[in-house]
């Protein structure tokens, strides 16, 4: 699914890591017929700079124990503080919550220094006992870690000695101690919250904060709003308020760009190529194509199954042979679909991870690589007895035609044209294919329920989140409960890879070892990316003065790691010069000389979501 976004990350929007939405009776949405929500009831004051971004993707939560969708986690981003951030030049962390850090010689004990000029929206000063109580709550109850449990899995105690001083003993050493993506949370608020797993934390506003914006108001599948922050330790944002407002038709949301009833569009994840054409030459209008930070691949059922050994689903017995999954992957043009649905707008897939982390970024061999060769996909097939009749229809075992049957994101055009092609490559080898384009797709994915489905998350720097969803701790405890895994992929190489990876604190040895990781996913089959797509977005330059992408010299906009966009962004025609990339990286630069690394040589630069997808 997409967040997908991802986590990431993001989860797209980018794919998201699904889970059962719990929300309230009664907090249904009423869209317009023209697929646009309504307008949101609380208005802005009428002097009030207002940034509106139209986006194709609903909130999940608006916990961040359990959010994974990149809409969602994106605005946790922007309502609560990390434990670090991500410079958006490079990537390299740089001081959140915390100023400074360090580790002890056997990298088994961090400490972080905690800032004392970051406050709650209700007054009370943010502490280390707030980052504390979060990271204790994900160790001890399984609700609180749905979306970031992997997060603290190697955690073996987290204390508070001071208010300004958090300390993490681990179980081994954890690579990814620089890139916590965990939003930390008030303890003096959530302690009173009762069963975590079925709070949405989308009834009482505003929601207490300590980002660069406050959470004021929601309206499930129409707008999310927020107020700037005018206390966040960073500076306050130029803008007053900033609004997500949801819209189901990607066509409906462009036209509202040109119109200016909104400020800035993203798509679904991304704009097509026929949008992002029309808005080309559109007065005021500034058009943003980068590289990506999302994959899009197909997702092949690799038999749903539970931590507890029970099986679960409906998923064709013929794609648990690895033959089955490499022939429909071989059968697949992927340079036809960068060319064709997204006309110049990605790159060919590849690996799990996208060329714009380049030190993770994997290629198979040449003896390794699923190229695209429909007779050699027919001979495998044939190989693995699945043969065509006298009609040229591919029988399975059971001397029935296969029919696979694709989940597809009804709200993104890019799954409907490739089914199509799906559909005729996968014909040529006499196998049916049944699209099935739903506006729900969580609730069969985590049934089990599908053939194959198209996926996708937005990657982080640290690839170490999009990588664990991969391993068999991440499998669902029974088929009642809700894991957080993307695939239900589990392979005890892989997870032996995992483990290696996430101990690893010499860059170059761990980007090695997650390339053989990607490696043995390529090789499985279950999971086949097809394309890196830019992120192609749009905004206009008579409400957005500047803003910042990252990486800043060409990346993305909407759905960053960190919150720069939307912090930096200046109103158009406001006299502030002091905004967007150059301020933006003046502050941070300024903030990373006051970190303090001991004891790793080189700082790990890198983290998540996307999710997707939206991990992300």
């Amino acid at each position: 699914m997409s967040a997908h976004d991802q986590h990431g990350s993001g989860r797209t929007g980018t794919r998201s890591r699904r889970f059962r939405l719990l929300t309230a009776a009664g907090a249904t949405a009423v869209l317009l017929a023209s697929g646009m929500t309504a307008t949101p009831a609380v208005s802005a004051a009428e002097d009030d700079k207002v940034l509106t971004v139209a986006v194709a993707q609903s909130v999940d939560s608006l916990s961040p124990f359990l959010a994974v969708r990149l809409l969602s986690t994106s605005i946790h981003r922007l309502t609560y503080e990390y434990l670090t951030n991500y410079d958006p030049e490079d990537n390299h962390a740089v001081p959140g919550l915390a100023t400074e850090w360090k580790s002890s010689p056997d990298k088994l004990t961090w400490t972080y220094t905690i800032r004392s000029d970051s406050k709650w929206s209700d007054g009370q000063q943010a502490t280390a006992e707030d980052a504390a109580w979060t990271f204790n709550k994900m160790m001890t109850d399984d609700g609180a870690a749905t979306a970031n449990g992997s997060f603290v899995t190697n955690f073996a105690e987290v204390t508070a000695p001071s208010p300004t001083q958090l300390v993490i003993r681990l179980k081994k050493p954890q690579a990814t101690m620089t890139a916590l993506d965990v939003p930390i949370v008030p303890r003096h608020v959530w302690e009173k919250v009762g069963d975590l797993s079925k709070f949405n934390n989308d009834k009482d506003f505003p929601v207490v904060g300590n980002g660069p914006f406050v959470l004021t108001d929601y309206k499930p599948d129409s707008y999310v709003r927020l107020k700037a922050n005018k206390d966040f330790w960073r500076g306050a944002p130029k803008f007053d308020e900033l609004v997500f407002r949801y819209y189901k038709d990607q066509d409906a949301a462009v036209a509202a760009l040109r119109k200016g009833e909104v400020s800035f569009v993203s798509g679904s994840p991304s704009l097509t190529p026929a949008q992002s054409d029309s808005l080309q030459d559109e007065e005021h209008v500034h058009v943003n194509d980068a590289p990506g930070r999302r994959f899009y691949a197909l997702a092949t059922n690799p038999g749903a199954r539970a931590k507890d050994g029970t099986r679960f689903g409906d998923g064709h017995a013929s794609l648990l042979d690895q033959r089955v999954r490499h022939a429909l992957f071989m059968a697949v043009d992927r340079e036809a679909i960068v060319d064709k649905v997204f006309q110049g707008h990605a790159v060919q897939g590849k690996g799990y991870i996208p060329p714009r982390f380049p030190q993770y970024f994997f290629e198979p061999s040449a003896g390794q690589e699923l190229a695209y060769d429909p007779a050699g996909a027919a001979r495998l097939l044939d190989e693995a007895g699945y043969r065509t009749n006298a009609d040229g229809e591919r029988l399975g075992k059971d001397g029935k035609p296969l029919n696979y049957r694709v989940l597809c994101h009804a709200t993104d055009p890019n799954d409907k044209a490739i089914g199509k092609y799906l559909e005729e490559w996968w014909g040529e080898l006499g196998i049916s294919t049944t699209l099935n384009c739903l506006d729900n797709v969580t609730d069969p994915w985590l049934a089990g329920e599908y053939d194959l489905a198209f996926d996708g998350w937005s990657v982080n720097p640290d690839p170490d989140f999009v990588l664990s969803i991969h391993t068999c701790d991440a499998l669902p405890a029974t088929p009642k409960d809700t894991g957080a895994t993307d695939n239900f992929i589990c392979d005890k190489t892989y997870d032996e890879l995992y483990a290696r990876q996430l101990a690893e604190y010499d860059p170059a040895k761990r980007a090695d070892l997650v390339k053989q990781m990607q490696s043995r996913l390529y090789d499985l089959g279950y999971m086949n990316v097809m394309a890196y797509p830019n992120a192609v977005e749009a905004y206009r330059t008579d409400q957005i003065e500047s803003i910042t992408t990252m990486p800043s010299a060409a990346g993305n906009i909407y759905g960053q790691d960190g919150y720069w966009s939307w912090w930096s962004a200046v109103p158009a025609g406001s006299g502030d010069s002091s905004g967007g990339s150059s301020s933006t990286g003046a502050v941070i630069g300024i903030a990373a000389g006051a970190v303090v690394l001991v004891g790793l040589g080189v700082l790990f630069l890198v983290r998540r979501r996307a999710t997707a997808d939206d991990r992300e």
